[in-house]
């Protein structure tokens, strides 16, 4: 069931079988988890390729209704961040099925992946204590670097020159990758060229526009888009981050921070009305101790395509008609 029109054109082309949900992205509110999992075991259906919203609605229905998907030997998920909370959700709504949590760009799919049992051992670790979110080691044919982050197109001449903005170990920068697999090009638009490719002779580098780093042990963590990153007091903050520390309190529907007015503001959509409450203010401030000011806002603006990342520039916007 390839949820992703890409994927289906992927299985026509090699002759696979394929299940067509009935689900449209613009619309994720009116997905029904009950009817897909029905379709999932009246067609035998072995591969769920999904996003994490879709996966998630899914996930949530086969544990509270006690249902299962006997079948599915293997889920992907990827396009928007999957944290340990619901990876430890997706293990338990197939247990016997690998989960892949993919990592990867429009122009270079895929960069990185990581499975759900290998993913939940961060529970060990918080997300926030690990400094980022884990999403595998690259593939092979995938080249991938972290330099310093900047607004601008980069030219480099040689490869020593690109090297020179590496950044040392452990230290977050941005993400780029090269490989077969890698866009060189777009159709009519050279600002788009200019500002997220490399060149260097005949080699490509994708700027993915992530921030990240490398573990010690050559592992790949995310800490969010580069725009979002915040600057407060002397301290470089991922958005990414905290939203994930947010996301495990249960009152959490979706939460993330922004910068306003020199003041931090956490934004939060709650479960329900009542979740906003003074000890919920209290956990929150635990959470994060730097915080200025809390918001409630009654629906995050979402991503149209996944429906599972934030919308930054449409919540400000949001915030402000408020």
């Amino acid at each position: 069931m390839p949820v992703l029109p890409i994927v289906l054109m992927i299985n026509l082309g090699i002759g696979w079988t394929s299940v067509i949900a009935p689900y449209k992205s613009g619309k994720p509110h009116k997905l029904k988890p009950q009817v897909i999992i029905d379709l999932l075991n009246r067609h035998n259906v072995t591969r769920l390729v999904a996003s994490p919203y879709f996966v998630k609605r899914v996930a949530e229905t086969i544990v509270e209704q006690k249902r299962n998907t006997p079948t599915l030997t293997k889920v992907f998920t990827g396009g928007a961040p999957v944290f340990p909370k619901e990876a430890n959700l997706y293990k338990q709504a197939f247990p016997e099925a690998l989960v892949e949590i993919v990592y990867g760009s429009t122009e270079s799919e895929p960069i990185s992946s990581i499975n759900a049992p290998e993913f939940t051992r961060t529970n060990d670790w918080s997300v926030a204590q690990l400094g980022g979110l884990p999403v595998g080691i690259p593939y092979h044919g995938t080249a991938v670097k972290i330099i310093r982050i900047s607004n601008e197109p980069i030219t480099c001449n040689s490869a020593e020159a690109l090297n020179a903005l590496e950044q040392p170990p452990l230290q977050i920068g941005e993400i780029i990758v090269s490989g077969k697999h890698v866009l060189r090009e777009y159709i009519n638009n050279e600002e788009a060229l200019l500002r997220n490719k490399i060149f260097i002779g005949d080699e490509c580098w994708h700027r993915t526009g992530d921030s990240g780093f490398f573990d010690a042990s050559g592992q790949l963590l995310l800490t969010g888009r580069c725009a979002t990153l915040i600057e407060h007091n002397g301290l470089l903050i991922a958005t990414f981050i905290v939203e994930n520390e947010l996301q495990l309190l249960d009152e959490v529907e979706m939460a993330t921070i922004l910068k306003i007015n020199d003041k931090m503001v956490a934004i939060v959509e709650f479960k329900s009305a009542a979740s906003n409450n003074e000890l919920f203010v209290q956990k929150l401030k635990t959470k994060l101790p730097f915080l200025d000011k809390l918001r409630q806002i009654r629906r995050m603006p979402r991503d149209p395509r996944h429906h599972s990342k934030i919308e930054y520039g449409k919540l400000r916007e949001a915030l402000g008609k408020q």
